[in-house]
């Protein structure tokens, strides 16, 4: 199989990028970007045949940022022609689906559609300054017009939950995906034990919300009183250099000075990150509609129970009261985090289930049985 991926950028470590990472070691492929940082994503693309593209035009005249990602990364796949031979084209976050345009046999692996102009759209205006939002609503107007018409092209898509799929139905009408969730090396976690600390790993971002897990940990520590005395919240994640994400960590670190025992941690590699899931006493998950998410499945495979936000992604992975438990609000995530303390047992038992249910469901050889007949529809010949 002949297998070229594209990629809006490889800048973070992400669950989207370890995806990406898999299914490429596994074909072999080659893979184009319109932005790539080796020191900030994980290092294994190094040794993959990666290309970046776009690098002329606009990029070096507009200052780094959403608006000028949206707009480099989206020209970048919309104008590339393909030269090389292949069999299919498998595109990954968004815009890199927009290589559909000059280029066929495309098999989308949706993580999500756009969501700073779709399902994210008003809030993301709401952040906007007042001269800002003008502009903003008319770029998105194009950018949706644009999308509509490449994904109407898309000869077979993945979507990587049912809810995200929801979103190809609502936004495009494509109710012809499939869902093909993500997998992961279970065999890398390992559970050392109970550090006395909760855990949110993820990428430093507002609608990952690590602004609510603070303030969780602050309710957690109410409820408790001297009982919850040593613990800690370590939160850990990437970050962007859009300066809307920096703003936002500045916000989440100084909120995390006004609160003893909350550390963050940036830019970690594969083996401090696992350490700290082996060793977190619960893995915290408040991101807002996730579209999957891979931490819910890392905290089962590391034997922990997970206690997420009642929405998104992790309703499909998490067993509420059986693998980990789904929240509404700071105060429920609390409330969870004070009953894994006071019932070892139980959240012992809990983690137990959450291994089995990720070695039984959630194996990366499932993952490529199903993959490979996606690919096999889409490429030349059909077989």
């Amino acid at each position: 199989m002949k297998l070229v991926m594209t990629q809006s950028n490889l800048t973070l470590r992400g669950g989207g990028e370890r995806v990406l990472l898999k299914i490429a070691q596994h074909y072999d492929a080659k893979i184009y970007t319109a932005e790539y940082d080796k020191g900030s994503t994980f290092e294994e693309f190094a040794d993959l045949d990666v290309s970046v593209i776009g690098k002329g035009g606009l990029r070096g005249m507009m200052p780094y940022g959403r608006v000028a990602q949206g707009i480099t990364y989206g020209m970048a796949f919309y104008g590339m022609r393909v030269r090389e031979d292949y069999d299919v084209i498998n595109a990954h976050m968004a815009p890199s689906h927009w290589i559909r345009h000059l280029n066929d046999r495309v098999l989308w692996y949706c993580h999500t559609p756009l969501r700073d102009v779709w399902d994210l759209y008003w809030y993301r205006l709401s952040l906007k300054k007042p001269l800002q939002k003008p502009v903003y609503m008319v770029g998105a107007k194009a950018v949706r017009a644009i999308d509509r018409r490449v994904v109407r092209d898309i000869e077979f898509i993945f979507a990587n939950s049912h809810n995200t799929r929801s979103r190809l139905v609502k936004y495009f009408g494509r109710d012809d995906a499939k869902v093909l969730k993500g997998g992961i090396d279970s065999g890398r976690y390992e559970n050392r034990g109970d550090g006395r600390y909760f855990l949110y790993p993820s990428r430093i971002s507002p609608n990952k919300r690590q602004t609510l897990a603070i303030e969780a940990f602050v309710r957690f520590k109410r409820l408790m009183g001297r009982k919850a005395d040593g613990y800690r919240l370590i939160m850990a994640g990437s970050i962007s250099k859009d300066k809307a994400f920096q703003d936002y960590y500045a916000q989440v670190a100084d909120m995390a000075r006004k609160v003893s025992g909350v550390s963050v941690l940036t830019n970690i590699d594969d083996k401090r990150l696992l350490d700290l899931y082996s060793r977190s006493t619960a893995v915290l998950y408040p991101p807002m509609d996730e579209d999957y998410g891979l931490v819910p499945l890392e905290a089962m495979a590391s034997g922990k129970v997970v206690i997420a936000s009642n929405e998104g992604g992790p309703r499909e992975t998490v067993s509420d009261g059986s693998t980990g438990f789904l929240v509404n609000g700071p105060q429920g995530m609390a409330e969870r985090m004070r009953d894994v303390v006071l019932e070892p047992a139980r959240a012992k038992d809990m983690g137990r289930r959450g291994v089995r249910n990720v070695r039984s469901n959630y194996s990366w050889e499932n993952f490529f049985q199903t993959f490979d007949k996606g690919l096999r529809r889409v490429k030349k010949g059909g077989t």
